[in-house]
C-alpha cells in the first residue's frame, strides 16, 4: 500500500522532536524489566531478543522498562537495569544501535519507585524505601504481617537527601544521552517517586515541597530542569504520567491537569497513562494502569485530549487498552494525542505497525486483554501471551518466523479453533500443505460460544481474526466438514494435528437431561423475566450470570467451592472485579458450597453443608468446566502414520486460549 493510499496518514506520519526522528506515531510502551538485565544490570543480549521483533516490526519507538537510577535503594523487580554508573554505556550503546538500525527509537524508562521499595515479593521484601514522607504504605502491612513483626515506614527524604536524588536522575539521563540515545522517558505514574510527591497520599510534608499542587510538583520541576542541563537541547524528554489514581485520597485529575501546567515547558512529551502500582497492598490498583478485558478499552483517551486541549502545545502520547493502528488513527485525528503506545498489543502482534502500514490487517492478531504471564495449577510457566506463542521464543526466532521444513509434507488439521488456527499458521510457515476440516459451518470453535457476553469485545475481535486469517490463508479451509478417521485416512496425508476441543463436564444427576450448556443460550431464547439456575462459578458462569441478568432474567448461581474461579490474581490484572460488581448490580445471587442433588421439573435442589434448598428454576444452565476430548481424537491414530498423529488444545488437556495455542505451535514448529 502506498502512502498515497494509506488509510492511517496521521498514524505513519513522521515527526521531528529535537534531534528524534519519530518515523510514525507508534509507540512501544514498557513491559515490565524482570530479566532485562544481568547481575551488574547491564542489558544482555536477552534485552536485545526481546525488543527486537517491536523494533522490526514496525514501531516508530521501543522502550526498556522501570530503569532504576540507583538499584541499591530502587530496586523492585529480579535483574532490574541499573543507570547509577558509567558501566552501563556500553550495552545502552548496543540497545540504541540495534534499535536505530530498523529506524526505531529506543529508550529507557528512568525510575525511582520510592516508598514502594521491597513491594515486589522475592527482591527486597521488607526493605525500607524513600518517600516524601514516612508513611507505612498497604504493602509493608501486609509484609509485616507475612512476617510477624511490626510494621515500619519508609525513610521520609530529607532536603539533601531530595538534592542527592535529583542528581541521580539527571546523571541517569546523562548516561543514556552518552549512550547515543536520542529520548528518555521519566517514570512519573502509577505511584512511583515522582508521583509520590504529587500525590496527597504520599506527601504529607509541611515544607515547600508538600501541601498545594504547585509545591507537590516542585521535585519533578527540579529533576526535569537537572535533567536538561544533563543531556542538552537534542535530547527529548518524555514524563510519564498517570491522569487518574482512581481511588480516594490519591491524586486526581484537575490536580493532575494543575501538574501539567508546572512542568509542560520543561519537557516535550507528556506520556499520559493511569492508575497504581501495587502488587502486595492492593493489587487491583494496577487494573486501571493495564485494563483487562472486562474494563473499557482506551481509557486514558478523555484524559488525554482534555489535557491537550488546554495545552496544545504540547505533544502528547496515551496509552491503555488501546488496540490497533486504526484506533489509533482515530484518537490522533481526532486531536487527543499525537502518539499512541501499545503494551500488550506488541506482544500479541510486534509486526502490528508493519501490517496495517502494508493493508494486511486481516493478518493481525488481536490481543485479549489478558494476564500476559500465567502460571498454570502445577506451577509450570505456560508463556507470556495467550495469542502469540513466539513470544516465548523471541530469541529463537529473531524473525518471528519458525524456519521451513526440510521436506513439504501433506497436512491435515483436524478442528478450527483457536489451536486448529495456530496449526495452519505454524505448519504453512514451515512450507506445509495443509487442509482444515471444521465440522461447523463457521471458523471459531468455542470462541464462537466465548464472543457473545457484552463485555467480550476483545474476544469478538479475536474471533473476526481467526476467521479473517482462515479465508486468505494458503491452506484450504473445508467448512461444514466432520472429518472422520476414514475420510482423513483415504487423502494419504503425512501428518495429521487434531484440535478437536473439549467438551461439557457431564454431571450425573435426576434430571440432568433437562439442563443445558450455558453457552448454547443466549439471552434472546429465554422470556423476561426468567427463573434461571446456573451451575458453575467460574468465568464461564459468571460471565453468563451477568449476560443473562443484565437481560432481565433472575439469576442464581450454584458453585461447590467456596468461592469463585475468576481472574483475580495477585498481579492485578485479572477482570473479575468488575464482573463480580455487574454481579450485584444485575441482581444475580450466588450461592457457594452448594453442591447440585436434582433438577425437577421446574425446581433445582441443592445442599449447603447438608441443608437441602429447592429454589425456582425455569432454565438449568451448565458451567461446571469442560472434558477433554481424548478419547475421541485417539480414533484418529490410524488415520495417518501413527507417529505423526498429534493432539493439541482442548481435546488433550483442557485450558484456555493461551494453552491451545502454545500447544499447537510446539508441536508444529517441529512437525
Amino acid at each position: 500500500m502506498s502512502n498515497a493510499t494509506c488509510k492511517y496518514p496521521h498514524v505513519f506520519a513522521p515527526i521531528q522532536v529535537r534531534g528524534a526522528y519519530y518515523k510514525n506515531r507508534l509507540c512501544q510502551s514498557t513491559p515490565g524489566a524482570g530479566g532485562t538485565g544481568d547481575a551488574n544490570g547491564h542489558l544482555t543480549q536477552r534485552t536485545l531478543d526481546y525488543f527486537r521483533p517491536q523494533a522490526r516490526g514496525g514501531a516508530a519507538v521501543v522502550t526498556v522498562g522501570n530503569c532504576s537510577i540507583d538499584t541499591t535503594e530502587c530496586y523492585d523487580e529480579p535483574e532490574q537495569v541499573n543507570l547509577a554508573n558509567d558501566s552501563i554505556i556500553r550495552s545502552l550503546s548496543t540497545f540504541a544501535e540495534m534499535c536505530a538500525k530498523y529506524g526505531t527509537i529506543g529508550q529507557l524508562e528512568i525510575n525511582h519507585n520510592g516508598a514502594l521499595q521491597g513491594n515486589i515479593a522475592g527482591t527486597t521484601a521488607g526493605t525500607r524505601g524513600w518517600g516524601p514522607s514516612a508513611i507505612i504504605t498497604e504493602a509493608e502491612l501486609v509484609r509485616a504481617k507475612q512476617d510477624n513483626r511490626e510494621p515500619v515506614p519508609c525513610h521520609e527524604m530529607s532536603k539533601e537527601k531530595i538534592a542527592e536524588t535529583v542528581k541521580k536522575y539527571a546523571d541517569a539521563a546523562g548516561r543514556c544521552a552518552k549512550a547515543g540515545m536520542k529520548t528518555v522517558q521519566f517514570h512519573g505514574a502509577h505511584g512511583n517517586l515522582l508521583a509520590q510527591f504529587l500525590s496527597p497520599y504520599f506527601n504529607k510534608r509541611t515544607d515547600e515541597y508538600g501541601g498545594s499542587v504547585e509545591n507537590r510538583s516542585r521535585f519533578a520541576c527540579e529533576v526535569l530542569d537537572a535533567v536538561r542541563a544533563a543531556i542538552g537541547d537534542d535530547v527529548v524528554i518524555e514524563y510519564r504520567m498517570s491522569s487518574e489514581e482512581h481511588e480516594e485520597g490519591f491524586a486526581h485529575f484537575p490536580e493532575i491537569l494543575e501538574f501539567v501546567g508546572y512542568i509542560k515547558d520543561k519537557i516535550d512529551i507528556l506520556f499520559v497513562s493511569g492508575g497504581l502500582h501495587d502488587t502486595q497492598g492492593k493489587p487491583e490498583r494496577m487494573r486501571p494502569m493495564v485494563p483487562p478485558y472486562s474494563y473499557p478499552q482506551m481509557m486514558n483517551v478523555e484524559r488525554a485530549g482534555i489535557i491537550k486541549q488546554k495545552y496544545p502545545n504540547l505533544l502528547i502520547n496515551v496509552v491503555g487498552g488501546i488496540k490497533n493502528p486504526a484506533q489509533a488513527e482515530e484518537i490522533i485525528a481526532s486531536g487527543k494525542a499525537d502518539f499512541v503506545s501499545f503494551m500488550r498489543a506488541l506482544i500479541a502482534d510486534p509486526e502490528m505497525p508493519a501490517k496495517y502500514a502494508e493493508g494486511r490487517e486481516w493478518e493481525h492478531t488481536p490481543c485479549l486483554r489478558c494476564q500476559c504471564m500465567k502460571i498454570d495449577k502445577q506451577g509450570r510457566f505456560v508463556g507470556p501471551c495467550a495469542v502469540n506463542p513466539m513470544a516465548s521464543f523471541s530469541g529463537e526466532y529473531p524473525e518471528l518466523k519458525v524456519p521451513k521444513a526440510p521436506r513439504a509434507k501433506k497436512v491435515a488439521v483436524v478442528g478450527g479453533g483457536p489451536s486448529g488456527i495456530q496449526a495452519v499458521k505454524t505448519l504453512l510457515e514451515r512450507g506445509h500443505d495443509v487442509t482444515l476440516y471444521e465440522k461447523n459451518a463457521e471458523i471459531g470453535g468455542q470462541v464462537i460460544k466465548a464472543a457473545q457476553p457484552f463485555f467480550k469485545q476483545d474476544i469478538r475481535e479475536y474471533l473476526s481474526y481467526l476467521r479473517a486469517f482462515a479465508a486468505h490463508s494458503a491452506a484450504t479451509i473445508l467448512t461444514g466438514v466432520e472429518a472422520t478417521p476414514d475420510i482423513i485416512k483415504a487423502e494419504n496425508y503425512d501428518a495429521l494435528i487434531v484440535a478437536i476441543g473439549a467438551k461439557p463436564l457431564a454431571l450425573r444427576i435426576p434430571g440432568i437431561e433437562r439442563a443445558q450448556w450455558a453457552p448454547d443460550v443466549s439471552e434472546d431464547d429465554l422470556p423476561d423475566g426468567a427463573q434461571v439456575v446456573i451451575i458453575g462459578a467460574g468465568p464461564v458462569g459468571l460471565e453468563w450470570a451477568v449476560e443473562l441478568g443484565k437481560a432481565g432474567k433472575k439469576v442464581t448461581v450454584l458453585e461447590m467451592a467456596a468461592t469463585h474461579g475468576l481472574g483475580m490474581d495477585m498481579s492485578g490484572l485479572g477482570g473479575g472485579d468488575k464482573i463480580l460488581g455487574w454481579l450485584d448490580e444485575y441482581g444475580v445471587t450466588v450461592n457457594y458450597n452448594a453442591k447440585l442433588t436434582q433438577i425437577g421439573a421446574d425446581t433445582a435442589t441443592y445442599t449447603v453443608d447438608g441443608t437441602e434448598f429447592t429454589i425456582p428454576a425455569d432454565y438449568v444452565l451448565l458451567a461446571a468446566g469442560m472434558s477433554t476430548q481424548i478419547d475421541a481424537a485417539r480414533k484418529f491414530l490410524t488415520a495417518a502414520p501413527n507417529t505423526n498423529v498429534f493432539f493439541v488444545g482442548d481435546c488433550r488437556e483442557v485450558g484456555e486460549i493461551r494453552e491451545a495455542t502454545r500447544s499447537a505451535f510446539e508441536i508444529c514448529r517441529e512437525v
